[in-house]
C-alpha cells in the first residue's frame, strides 16, 4: 500500500465515524488532506540522499524525463549539510509520474533513491492524528 492509498483510507474511515462521537477537532482533517489518487502530483519527494548531492546534480539526474520546474535541498540550519532529502517539482503530472516509476529504488551517487509524491505542506494548521483502536476509557477497564 503506497502512502497516499493510506492517507485516503484513513480519511474515509474518519469521515466514516459518526460526528457525534469524535472530538470537534477532527472535522478540519479532510481538507488538510488533498491527496485524490486519480491526479498525482507534480512534486517528488526525494529520499536517500548523499550528501554530496546538490541541486544541479538532482537536476540532471530528473531532466531527461522531462521539464524541471524547481529542485530544493534540506540543509541543516546549524551544519549547513544536507539532511538526505528533496523535492524535485515537474511542470508536468505524467512526467513526474514517468520519473517516480523510473528512479524510485535506482542508486544516486552510490545511495538508493526513494520517491513518492510529496504531499502539500499546510503552514499554520494544526496536526491531527486520530487514534484508531480502543479509547482510553476502554483501555482503563482492561488494567481494572
Amino acid at each position: 500500500m503506497t502512502m497516499r492509498n493510506g492517507i485516503e483510507l484513513l480519511v474515509r474511515r474518519v469521515s466514516a465515524i459518526p460526528q457525534h462521537s469524535i472530538s470537534s477537532s477532527f472535522h478540519f482533517l479532510p481538507q488538510f488532506c488533498t491527496c485524490s489518487s486519480a491526479s498525482p502530483s507534480s512534486k517528488l519527494f526525494i529520499g536517500g540522499l548523499s550528501w554530496s548531492v546538490d541541486e544541479q546534480s538532482l537536476k540532471d539526474a530528473f531532466s531527461s524525463f522531462g521539464e524541471v520546474a524547481e529542485v530544493r535541498i534540506a540543509y541543516d540550519k546549524g551544519s549547513g549539510r544536507s539532511r538526505g532529502f528533496g523535492f524535485v517539482d515537474f511542470a508536468e503530472e505524467g512526467d513526474a509520474l514517468s520519473a517516480k516509476d523510473a528512479m524510485d529504488g535506482k542508486g544516486l551517487l552510490g545511495r538508493p533513491l526513494r520517491i513518492s509524491f510529496a504531499l502539500e505542506r499546510v503552514r499554520g494548521g494544526p496536526v491531527v492524528v486520530p487514534r484508531l483502536g480502543k479509547s482510553k476509557r476502554d483501555r482503563e477497564r482492561i488494567f481494572k
